[in-house]
């Protein structure tokens, strides 16, 4: 398990896009003389965007987003659900709901009920990404964790900026004080755990059986006990950062993630005065003649990989002790054991995935769990992606790490040959997230502002792009409701010669929102997917609470839709269109 093959790859040149300009020339010479790439895609034109749906489907959609631009409707939103559900009951509020908000953004209660919207869609050109949303909040008392991480490390002179360049952030210790959840599950009992795969199970086959090519989302806290995805977490950080800290000494602070190479030399000089008793420089040159005696964040991370074998390499500086310790010190049996049930987990639903032609999305979720999120996703990428793209992860590109993380993946699915697959987001738990840091006084993971979340999220973007025009074996789901970004993509796609037709780039937006960019994109001949969730009324309470705390900034903004919305009710009642039925 966690077994890494390093080889010979194709190298970039720098940090940003390919810099081969006959790659670049190439691409624009056959889109320009084939002509069949270059598609227009009109986002305006409201009797095409809206022609799937019926004008009380418009007058719903109006309303709705009208109620979440008041921010205090959006900020008391539980307060105001319980309290309607207090006067009206549940049967006349669940009605209420499904009437509104719920029927807005829900595609139904089972997988049963789903299936004509699902099929509805897929006739306009939009695919699901089937998504079953019942969501469980965090309380302090479910997510005790017995295992707390001491602040990172002084060994020795300049010790507080070891502390700040290799030790992770405050934000994994005492991780149980004002956990406040987001659509994550935390019964650490493992029966739980297989329910919840049971339920993914359902899910994967519906989406099979209502759509060809679909999707189903998973969450990883669904399929692992908390406690041991934050201590995974925790030991990923420790060792990333130490990292990250050793190659400062080396003088190559600054530079991007894959620019940083340590000289194995003076490694070993630098841990050995340390105290450390590992032969690093051993080890790594046995295992790889390609390293000409430096080592990359890619070949340090293979220790973690293989880390039954490396046991004695995995240390990390103990601050209290002013010594170095092991990484995995308090890492037991019984957590190993928990690894290989998440994995077997995760192994039983991509066969699933894999019998009925659905791919897997694994869900970002909070900076506390998503380093050993990622790790476990990408475990399952390396063994599923090798044929074709079965696993996606999630990159939230408000994180400030965001760009590293997406680059650092791509070269390992590079060396190692399978197909990295992803799906951008501009990233859901902000408000969560920047509250903890404030309350923790660590640094805030996330960009100062949605300009510089914009650049990050382009920036990735392009960087999987220029991937794709070169490899051909990376694949993405731009999945964002702005519009620019989604131009930005096309005009990109004409440059680099990509076709729609060659089903690597993909576009999400979730259920209710955007029908503007989906529905044009999908009658255009892209592959575009609704991202559709469904559960049962009461309890997918949660999941519609945080879509609109984490919406709340589009929805006041989108005014552009209400106006193609008010266009389209107004063109239908002027051509006598006011009881137009979508035929399909």
């Amino acid at each position: 398990m966690f077994c890494v093959k390093s080889s010979p790859v194709l190298k970039r040149t720098g940090p940003e896009r390919i810099p081969f300009k006959w790659l670049l020339s190439s691409r624009r010479l056959r889109s320009t003389s084939a002509g069949a790439h270059r598609t227009s895609v009109d986002f305006e034109e409201t009797r095409e965007v809206y022609k799937s749906k019926d004008s009380l489907e418009l007058l719903r959609s109006l309303v709705v987003f009208k109620l979440c631009s008041f921010d205090i409707l959006v900020d008391k939103n539980k307060e105001i659900m319980d309290l309607g559900k207090t006067i009206l009951g549940q049967r006349a509020f669940s009605q209420f709901m499904k009437m509104t908000f719920y029927g807005q953004f829900v595609a139904g209660e089972d997988h049963e009920a789903i299936r004509p919207l699902i099929q509805k869609n897929r006739a306009f050109g939009v695919g699901s990404v089937l998504d079953y949303s019942v969501e469980e909040d965090i309380s302090q008392e479910d997510s005790e964790h017995d295992s707390r991480l001491s602040a990172a490390d002084k060994v020795s002179e300049g010790s507080d900026r070891m502390e700040e360049k290799y030790g992770a952030h405050k934000q994994f210790e005492d991780c149980a004080g004002g956990v406040t959840g987001a659509r994550t599950y935390f019964d650490a009992d493992e029966a739980k755990c297989d329910q919840h795969m049971e339920t993914f199970i359902k899910c994967i086959k519906a989406s099979g059986g209502s759509s060809m090519d679909g999707f189903s989302a998973i969450k990883m806290t669904a399929l692992g006990r908390p406690q041991f995805l934050l201590k995974f977490s925790e030991i990923l950080v420790k060792w990333q950062r130490f990292f990250t800290f050793l190659a400062s000494q080396q003088g190559k602070d600054g530079l991007e993630a894959l620019e940083q190479r340590l000289e194995l030399r003076q490694l070993q000089d630098f841990l050995t005065k340390l105290g450390a008793r590992g032969d690093f420089h051993g080890w790594f040159a046995s295992r790889n003649q390609e390293t000409s005696g430096c080592i990359d964040m890619l070949d340090w991370r293979s220790l973690i990989d293989g880390r039954t074998k490396t046991s004695d390499l995995l240390v990390v500086p103990n601050v209290k002790q002013g010594e170095l310790e092991p990484l995995l010190l308090r890492f037991t049996e019984e957590e190993e054991k928990q690894l290989a049930r998440v994995l077997q987990r995760m192994d039983i639903l991509a066969k699933h995935a894999l019998e009925n032609g659905v791919r897997l999305m694994v869900d970002a979720e909070q900076t506390y769990f998503q380093p050993a999120i990622s790790r476990l996703t990408l475990e399952m990428q390396r063994i599923y992606n090798r044929e074709t793209p079965v696993i996606f992860n999630t990159y939230q590109c408000y994180l400030k790490e965001a760009y590293d993380n997406v680059t650092v993946d791509v070269e390992q699915s590079r060396r190692e040959g399978w197909h990295f697959a992803a799906k951008l987001v501009r990233g859901a738990y902000m408000y969560q997230e920047r509250e903890r840091a404030a309350e923790r006084g660590y640094e805030d993971p996330i960009n100062p502002d949605y300009e510089s979340t914009n650049r990050m999220y382009h920036r990735c973007l392009d960087h999987v792009l220029d991937e794709i025009a070169l490899n051909r074996k990376a694949n993405v789901m731009v999945a964002s409701h702005n519009e620019d970004t989604v131009k930005h993509t096309l005009q990109r796609m004409n440059e680099l010669g990509l076709s729609p037709t060659d089903n690597k780039v993909f576009f999400g937006q979730l259920l209710g929102m955007c029908d503007q960019i989906s529905f044009p994109l999908g009658q255009a001949g892209f592959p575009v997917y609704k991202y559709v969730p469904y559960g049962p009324v009461d309890e997918v309470m949660p999941y519609l609470s945080r879509r609109a705390q984490e919406n709340r900034g589009f929805m006041k903004g989108a005014q552009k839709e209400r106006e193609l919305l008010w266009k389209e009710l107004k063109r239908r009642l002027a051509s006598g269109e006011l009881l137009h039925r979508p035929v399909y």
